[in-house]
């Protein structure tokens, strides 16, 4: 397991906002990982150990998760202040050019990246998320999000998320749920294993339109002139066949990945998610 140094900086409405930054070569660009909807730092955690050293890699609290603090105005857990957010860590950390790597709303953040500036980027990944949205996917998401569960143990955890999500990793054993549990989750201070994010951050995503707010092929399109990886999960119910085949047609520079019996999303140790970042690495060569 790679080292890493809990890194602190402040929102423009004065959040408390996280980071891990794990050590890596200064003769290249960082990887700077932004994780989904009710994900955190932690999610990237198997990324950063296999890379850190060669890259530097941050992995980003949205705020609202993690070792973030969680938002005053739910209405802030919203694309345009993530992407404030965004911009005062970099600044912070005097990031000029930077490898984006994004999971769901991660990925959705690094096309709006690229569309307010495309220089700054040298790569991006976007891991199961495109332009166009499957309602199938967007409704299953609104089922949980904002929904608190609490469990006795990381046993019982593991088995209710295998319950609920054994469609999209249906080759999961005991101990891939409980490791996902500890990705997802955290112990309260009375001792119960609760899901890692504010409950508020469904708010926003409820209203009407919430889940989208901004036209997905302009954004994507943004990303034309930077190298680029889109992974695509086999069984996903967000990203569909159809349209991964829209985005190969349009994006000459992005390699295009389906990573099979996984759905939404790929946890990034595949083997076939492993060989596709390689790729996309030796390109910033």
């Amino acid at each position: 397991m790679a080292d890493w140094i809990d890194g602190y900086y402040w929102s423009k409405d004065g959040l408390r906002l996280h980071y891990r930054d794990y050590a890596g070569r200064d003769d290249r660009p960082p990887i700077v990982c932004l994780p989904g909807l009710t994900r955190n730092a932690r999610d990237f955690a198997a990324v950063a150990d296999r890379l850190a050293g060669d890259w530097r890699v941050i992995c980003v609290d949205l705020r609202g998760r993690g070792e973030s603090a969680y938002a005053k105005d739910a209405m802030t857990y919203v694309p345009l202040v993530y992407l404030q957010d965004i911009d005062a860590l970099l600044n912070e950390l005097k990031i000029d050019r930077f490898i984006a790597f994004g999971t769901s709303l991660g990925g959705l953040l690094t096309m709006l990246l690229a569309s307010a500036g495309a220089h700054r980027l040298s790569g991006a990944l976007l891991n199961d998320i495109g332009p166009e949205l499957e309602a199938q996917g967007l409704e299953r998401i609104k089922t949980y999000v904002g929904r608190q569960s609490g469990w006795p143990t990381w046993l019982h955890a593991a088995r209710a998320l295998s319950d609920s999500n054994r469609n999209s990793f249906p080759d999961f054993t005991l101990e891939d749920w409980l490791a996902h549990a500890k990705r997802l989750c955290k112990v309260n201070a009375k001792g119960r294993i609760n899901f890692d994010y504010d409950m508020h951050i469904a708010d926003p995503f409820r209203l009407p339109g919430g889940e989208a707010g901004f036209d997905g092929w302009a954004a994507l399109e943004a990303l034309k002139s930077v190298p680029a990886l889109l992974l695509h999960g086999e069984l996903s119910d967000l990203l569909s066949a159809s349209s991964v085949r829209k985005i190969d047609a349009r994006m000459p520079l992005m390699e295009c990945v389906t990573v099979p019996r996984v759905g939404h999303a790929p946890i990034l140790s595949e083997p076939e998610s492993i060989a596709a970042i390689d790729r996309l690495l030796a390109r910033m060569e």
